[in-house]
């Protein structure tokens, strides 16, 4: 007995251990247990023994001793809950509900592990399995407040709105509050209960919901803008215009308080509409916002009139961004002309205007303005005009340099833009958003030590910049990273970047664990929902966009040209060489080394610090909890087997989420037509065809379908019935496309003028001839270097594609036709930095003192 009882005293302090994170003292009671020859081979004290190995990070051993525990003792639900956690810890959470439903055999009213199994539920949205754990949970625990809110919640999530707002009533009736007493908690339950009755259609009862409980609810604004949006859906327009009106003498810079006060008056006519602003102007004069919307929907004099007195409100005040305000007018024409007229004649007579009524500084906002509308139209040889006289007589202002490098930026000559804005941090170095931007411009222009010296100044002392950016998920310096990589084909860092910021939204996504008993508990329900609904749709967020995009490229050209041996690339690029260019990259190879030696022993010295820091700190600490993660290789995520697999794990959250956006259904087809998927290439196709039929990529990627399907023989006779089903369904007679099993050639070479819509059609027809016919080059070289002005949407980007493209090779050997393109694009582009002559760069580094000559460079060798 005394055994037994000594045993029971000790499972009790295991389990406290484990609850306090006391994990070694928990070991020493599991050994003292196990020691006992009687209890040798106790399934749950194995389990536990293996559950608190497991936070040290012995994983391998945790796993034994639970499974060893589990053998001995099937019917123990404490075995199947540990195996559970142990699952759930390793992210295996459709294995852990399996464990958690096997413990609840064996004790179905076990209160811990219905509530772990509903978090787990939750969390993988098994919405039907959740409501009734939550019912069990309810009949278990009635009285606890939790147990009502997340069945309400699980009848919520399921869309059963009139349910969930009757249980919250239900659950409400047993609440006793004072309506004069100030209760958050209680206050938040009514706004969640109000928002599923207007997730309902309830509207009514809604509104009446939010009459009878106003003074209860703490947060007044919410019930007012509540209140117009109910009394709008119920076309009582006559009081919502009242409300609308008293929220815009709360604030009256909202803009969604006009549209709402708009939908309530209902205007018939562009005057009614002009008049419910030109009303406001005269009860907020200082206001901004009433003045600026007017100029969505007003045109001609009205327009001129109207923006006329705004911008000299703004010019005179001095606001900065006044421009940024006005950027959504720029796709219409006719006001772009306007806004031009107007603030050129504020330049001409300010420059001859000696009065006293307007300040200095209003001249130099105008130029400040007209330097940013000369470069959004795409005229940077007058912007940088303006900007630069704006500098001469304010060297002072930091907003001047920072439109200076958005204007070469824009221009094509990032590095240049890197240099002004590096200009525009040093004169306020203790500004973070300068900062950001500035690192943000290096990294485009592939300076990424530079980048990260400059976020140094913000980072936490005695830990590297990178480092520290990545713990505090800072996404948007790891994707301009990953691109600048990318550019440098320096494919295994680019990669890291990306499977860092993968990681990122893996953790987001766990995160929520902490939220689904918190938000029960404080009551922010509202929240909580919002929270859920955001999860679902996290990889639609555009940092993950990027990079799964960066990634899914990255893996498609590691498949298309798999790496070589370093050696056999040095030797076949040194064997054209001569002796003295040889020497010269010798030397140049041997300081390379040097500076990498060099660096890697800063390195390591950085490290050695920091691991003594970290076992300094856990020596302080009661405990280690959890393993390390496995670290990113670049050289390991290089060379991995099979690239095209780990693209469609980048793509696949892309393909749920972001259906909208063309390139996702593109790179879908570019990886299904290197793994000869017919039907998934048709299904990324017609998905393309939906969003955009005249994208030049798509154009493309036709082509190769069509040949794909006209020249394969391996094609089981059903996949090829249905293809060209499909295909003559889509695109009518498939006699179009195919002509005794190939493509008609007519449609990319005869039919080209056709296809010459845009100025990004014709290097694409170009790139199909070759494909095509091998024996079209010279044809497909002068049309791909057409610099033709009757077609539209000629960029830069595009003129820079097709120059690398006459210079890599792809449409045969035109190296003189590429000389004469890039010479006329740079009359064109006469800023932009890849269409500069031969030579430019050196010459210009030579010219800043930058470039050693040979005598310099044996110096410091020796």
């Amino acid at each position: 007995e005394k055994n037994v009882l000594l045993y029971f005293n000790k499972t009790e302090r295991v389990l406290r251990c484990y609850e306090h994170k006391q994990y070694r003292n928990g070991l020493k009671f599991c050994k003292q247990i196990l020691s006992n020859p009687k209890f040798a081979e106790h399934g749950e004290t194995l389990a536990m023994k293996g559950l608190t190995l497991n936070c040290l990070g012995k994983k391998e051993e945790a796993y034994d001793l639970v499974r060893r525990g589990l053998r001995n003792d099937l019917k123990s639900h404490v075995c199947w809950h540990v195996y559970g956690l142990l699952q759930r810890s390793d992210k295996k959470y459709d294995e852990a509900i399996k464990c958690y439903r096997n413990a609840l055999k064996w004790d179905k009213d076990n209160l811990q592990i219905l509530r772990d199994l509903s978090l787990l539920q939750i969390q993988m949205r098994d919405l039907e399995g959740y409501r009734e754990t939550r019912y069990q949970l309810l009949q278990l625990r009635p009285a606890q407040r939790a147990s009502w809110i997340g069945y309400a919640i699980a009848y919520h999530l399921l869309e059963d709105y009139e349910m969930a707002a009757k249980i919250i009533e239900e659950f409400r009736k047993t609440q006793q509050t004072s309506p004069d007493k100030v209760d958050y908690e209680y206050s938040e339950l009514l706004l969640y209960q109000n928002q599923v009755l207007r997730e309902a259609g309830l509207h009514k009862e809604a509104l009446e919901h939010l009459s009878n409980y106003e003074k209860q609810i703490c947060d007044k604004l919410a019930v007012e803008e509540t209140r117009g949006e109910l009394l709008l859906k119920l076309e009582r327009l006559d009081e919502a215009t009242e409300v609308y009106r008293r929220l815009l003498e709360r604030n009256p810079e909202n803009w969604s308080y006009y549209h709402g006060l708009e939908k309530a008056l209902k205007p018939s006519t562009v005057e009614e509409r002009y008049k419910i602003f030109e009303e406001a102007w005269e009860k907020f004069p200082k206001g901004l916002v009433p003045r600026r919307l007017p100029l969505n929907f007003l045109s001609g004099d009205k327009f001129r009139e109207c923006l006329d007195r705004y911008l000299r409100m703004n010019f005179s005040k001095g606001c900065p961004p006044v421009f940024t305000t006005l950027k959504s007018l720029y796709n219409d024409k006719e006001k772009v002309a306007i806004i031009e007229e107007l603030v050129v004649g504020y330049e001409t007579s300010l420059k001859s205007y000696d009065g006293k009524e307007e300040p200095p500084t209003t001249l130099l906002w105008v130029q400040y303005f007209l330097a940013q509308h000369y470069d959004m139209i795409g005229q940077q040889t007058l912007a940088l005009e303006y900007i630069n006289t704006a500098i001469e007589s304010t060297p002072t202002l930091i907003e001047l340099f920072l439109i200076k490098a958005k204007i070469y930026k824009h221009a094509g000559n990032i590095k240049e833009a890197a240099q002004w804005m590096d200009e525009a941090q040093a004169l306020d170095t203790a500004d973070r958003f300068i900062n950001s931007k500035c690192a943000k411009y290096m990294l485009k222009a592939t300076m990424i030590k530079e980048a990260e010296e400059m976020c140094s100044k913000f980072t936490r002392e005695g830990a590297s910049a990178v480092e520290n950016l990545n713990e505090m998920q800072c996404m948007w310096f790891q994707t301009e990273c990953a691109l600048a990589y990318k550019a440098m084909n320096k494919f295994g860092e680019a990669l890291k970047k990306c499977h860092e910021i993968e990681r990122h939204f893996v953790e987001i996504t766990d995160d929520q664990f902490d939220f689904h008993t918190y938000c029960m508990r404080k009551m922010t329900l509202r929240s909580y929902v919002d929270l859920l609904k955001l999860e679902d749709v996290l990889r639609m967020h555009p940092f993950y966009y990027k990079a799964a995009i960066t990634a899914i490229q990255i893996y498609l050209s590691l498949h298309d040209n798999p790496l070589t041996d370093d050696s056999k690339e040095l030797q076949a690029d040194t064997a054209n060489l001569s002796d003295k260019e040889l020497k010269k990259l010798r030397n140049k190879q041997r300081r390379a080394q040097k500076k990498a030696q060099l660096e890697e022993e800063k390195k390591n010295a950085e490290k050695e610090k920091q691991l003594k820091n970290q076992k300094k700190k856990k020596e302080d600490d009661d405990e280690e909890i959890g393993g390390p993660k496995e670290e990113l290789i670049p050289d390991k995520l290089v060379k991995v087997e099979n690239p095209l697999e780990e693209a469609i794990k980048f793509l696949t959250p892309l393909k749920h989420l972001v259906k909208d956006k063309i390139d996702t259904h593109l790179l879908a087809f570019e990886i299904y037509f290197r793994k000869e998927k017919y039907l998934l290439m048709l299904q990324s196709v017609k998905r393309a065809l939906a969003i955009d039929p005249d994208h030049p990529w798509l154009h493309q990627c036709l082509v190769r379908f069509f040949k794909g399907v006209s020249e394969s023989k391996e094609l089981p006779e059903v996949v090829r019935t249905v293809l060209k089903q499909e295909i003559t369904r889509l695109f009518g007679d498939s006699n179009k496309y195919f002509c005794d099993g190939l493509i008609l050639k007519c449609r990319i070479i005869k039919n080209t003028l056709s296809l010459r819509l845009t100025f990004s059609l014709p290097p694409v027809a170009a790139k199909m001839m070759v494909y095509l016919d091998s024996s079209m080059q010279t044809k497909a070289a002068e049309l791909a270097g057409a610099l033709d002005e009757s077609l539209n949407n000629r960029t830069i980007q595009i003129c820079t594609e097709i120059l690398d493209c006459l210079r890599s090779g792809t449409l045969g050997d035109c190296k003189e036709h590429a000389e004469s393109y890039r010479a006329e694009c740079h009359k064109l582009y006469p800023y932009t930095l890849a269409f500069m002559p031969p030579g430019y760069e050196e010459n210009t580094k030579i010219a800043n003192g930058d470039v050693s000559t040979e005598t310099e460079e044996l110096a410091n060798e020796m």
